[in-house]
């Protein structure tokens, strides 16, 4: 296969491709870790630092804890948190003790949760105890047999620890009401496994690591099925991918990476958290990314160099008035996923901080990234930029032949980070795999000439007036430029004259904006079948944990 164009787009030094069989499994990269970096910091929260020794030390103990419970090496241990000390060591442990992690959004409800165990089949969850009542509505419909219950302040010292949980229970009512009497407190598990001795695990490079539950925003939620060599890949691509951004970083300074997008979420399992401790970083764990006066006030206490988010989050933390307390001279990498960034936002996030965003695109079947802008840009593209090392993408239309350069067709993947499959749907893993071994991501895209890959849209969110294609994204990016708009969503809505029209839902910056404003402004930027039919104005648009815009939510109300 002769080299694709997109290679020309590589900054110098990054490879064509990796060489995925350096490591047998994740467990080989985390503790060549903890080797490595014993005594540097590798996670900030709250004003408690825990370094590498601390974690390897932990993990191996919580790994110890598990092994006692008798499960079978492969079996599915469930971590439903949010970004504290604890999700570090128990991730770690569950993958050093030969198990199978499952992550599950901790906002969940007891109906989603029980899918999730369910079809899991996890036998142990460890889960916050702010979230311990919806599971005590379903778990007797689950097959899990131990729960680990953990509280916020568990990891920060007996008086600090003592105070903070005191405050979240009963000062800030976060923890409801609920009976789990089998349940073991995380600190009980922990002394139980400080006894034991972590019985070494031979783990292969086909073994499962994870099981990511796709967002379930367009139906059932599926598990990607993770194998160990996905992920080692994965990590590897970014390692590689984002070098030219980090070797700005002065020699002898720690790279710290702000955690603000949820764990649990495979962007910032991967990006986050696993690359930071491939590296040797500092993760600052953000539990709560839409408090933003908390956000900002965390970050001021650092230096940032790496910084994985969403548009939501650039957008509403560039339009805070604290946003300038945070010395960001030392950021080398903004990395944009999870959803499209807007050009309005992307523009002013650099106008703020003189660091671009650099857009990547991936999903929990891909480990999560397939491809990424270069990051040695300094302007916006506009684009989700090129493969990462290692990857191939084509762009199919429905009989699932290749279009042209320019032609939009669905997005499909190839490569060492694209899972195993769907647990055990066969069915559902049929319909996006093409027979040579490409991943049909449900994404709409086209390709220019230099290999730079841009997404229109999700075959699911196009709109179709009069016959016509309108794709969400495109008129979202045209409206959130115009002045006064703090963003903004687009959706199909029926039309007896045109099949679909478009409803524009819009949270405004400025109160003054009116209706007619808008649709002026729409009639200047865009063709007549693309202006909105319905314009409506809320406070805030519903978004997952994550930041993403749920269109769905707005079809229907």
């Amino acid at each position: 296969m002769s080299d694709p164009t997109w290679l020309k787009a590589y900054p110098p030094g990054v490879p064509a491709d990796i060489e995925v069989s350096r490591y047998t499994s994740t467990v080989e990269m985390m503790e060549e870790s903890f080797q490595k970096f014993a005594d540097r910091s590798a996670f900030s929260f709250m004003g408690k630092e825990l370094n590498y020794r601390q974690i390897e030390e932990l993990s191996r103990t919580f790994g110890v804890y598990l092994q006692g419970l008798g499960l079978a090496k492969g079996d599915r241990v469930a971590v439903m948190m949010p970004n504290v000390l604890q999700y570090p060591i128990v991730v770690a442990g569950i993958l050093r003790a030969g198990y199978t992690l499952v992550n599950v959004n901790p906002l969940y409800t007891a109906r989603e949760l029980e899918h999730q165990l369910k079809d899991s089949g996890a036998k142990v969850i460890v889960i916050l105890e702010n979230f311990a009542a919806t599971l005590e509505k379903c778990i007797a419909a689950t097959p899990v047999k131990h729960i680990v219950l953990c509280a916020m302040g568990d990891q920060l010292g007996l008086l600090k620890g003592t105070l903070v949980n005191y405050v979240v229970r009963n000062v800030k009512k976060m923890v409801p009401d609920y009976k789990l009497p089998q349940a073991i407190r995380f600190n009980a598990a922990i002394a139980k496994g400080t006894s034991g001795t972590l019985k070494k695990v031979t783990i292969k490079t086909d073994d499962v690591a994870v099981l990511q539950y796709t967002g379930g925003t367009t139906g059932v939620s599926k598990g990607a099925v993770l194998l160990q060599r996905n992920l080692v890949a994965n990590l590897l691509q970014a390692d590689a991918w984002f070098q030219p951004a980090l070797s700005k970083i002065p020699t002898g300074e720690q790279m710290n990476v702000v955690c603000a997008l949820p764990l649990y979420h495979i962007f910032a399992f991967t990006v986050g958290m696993m690359l930071s401790m491939r590296l040797g970083g500092k993760l600052i764990l953000i539990p709560n990314p839409r408090d933003f006066v908390a956000v900002l006030t965390e970050l001021a206490k650092h230096k940032i160099h790496l910084f994985p988010a969403v548009n939501t989050l650039f957008n509403g933390l560039a339009n805070h008035p604290d946003f300038s307390k945070v010395d960001w001279h030392h950021l080398v990498a903004s990395a944009g996923g999870g959803t499209a960034v807007q050009s309005a936002v992307a523009k002013l996030w650099y106008e703020k901080t003189g660091c671009a965003i650099c857009e990547g695109y991936g999903l929990s079947e891909t480990s999560p990234i397939a491809t990424s802008n270069p990051v040695n840009i300094t302007e916006y593209t506009g684009s989700i930029g090129v493969p990462v090392p290692g990857t191939w993408l084509k762009l199919l239309d429905d009989d699932g032949n290749e279009v042209a350069v320019g032609q939009p067709g669905e997005i499909a993947i190839k490569g060492p980070q694209v899972m195993a499959g769907y647990w055990q749907r066969p069915d559902e893993t049929a319909k996006v795999m093409t027979a040579d071994g490409y991943f049909k991501s449900g994404d709409v895209g086209v390709v220019d000439e230099r290999g730079f890959f841009k997404i229109v849209d999700r075959k699911k969110d196009m709109i179709l007036v009069s016959g016509f294609n309108v794709f969400p994204t495109e008129l979202e990016d045209v409206v959130s430029q115009m002045d006064g708009i703090m963003e903004c969503a687009c959706v199909g809505m029926p039309d007896a004259k045109t099949g679909e029209a478009v409803k524009l839902v819009i949270v405004r910056k400025d109160p003054a904006v009116t209706e007619e404003q808008v649709r002026a402004y729409c009639k200047e930027n865009m063709t007549g079948y693309k202006q909105p039919k319905v314009i409506e104005f809320r406070t805030e648009l519903p978004k997952t944990p994550v930041g993403k815009i749920l269109r769905r939510e707005l079809r229907t109300k």
